[in-house]
């Protein structure tokens, strides 16, 4: 299931990210913050546009659980597999 979620939440997250950051520094393991310099308005709007895709809903205490991109990934195969 990852290797569907992986491609899509990297198209979402890539507006988000700063000019002098690159694209292709988006891995697994990058931590939304610190790596990829995303600020926390973003973040919420990373959220939404996640709630949108996946048809999902994240409650404001999930938000912690998405620190990287492959937290996020595991926190959205948790809510699809509970849908």
């Amino acid at each position: 299931m990852s290797q569907d979620i992986y491609p899509k939440l990297k198209e979402i997250i890539k507006p988000y990210l700063p000019e002098d950051v690159n694209p292709d520094a988006i891995s697994t393991e990058s931590h939304l913050v610190t790596d990829l310099n995303i600020n926390s308005t973003h973040l919420v709007d990373i959220v939404l546009d996640v709630e949108d895709a996946f048809d999902i809903t994240i409650e404001d205490d999930e938000l912690d659980n998405m620190e990287t991109v492959d937290a996020s990934i595991a926190l959205i195969e948790q809510k699809l597999a509970t849908r």
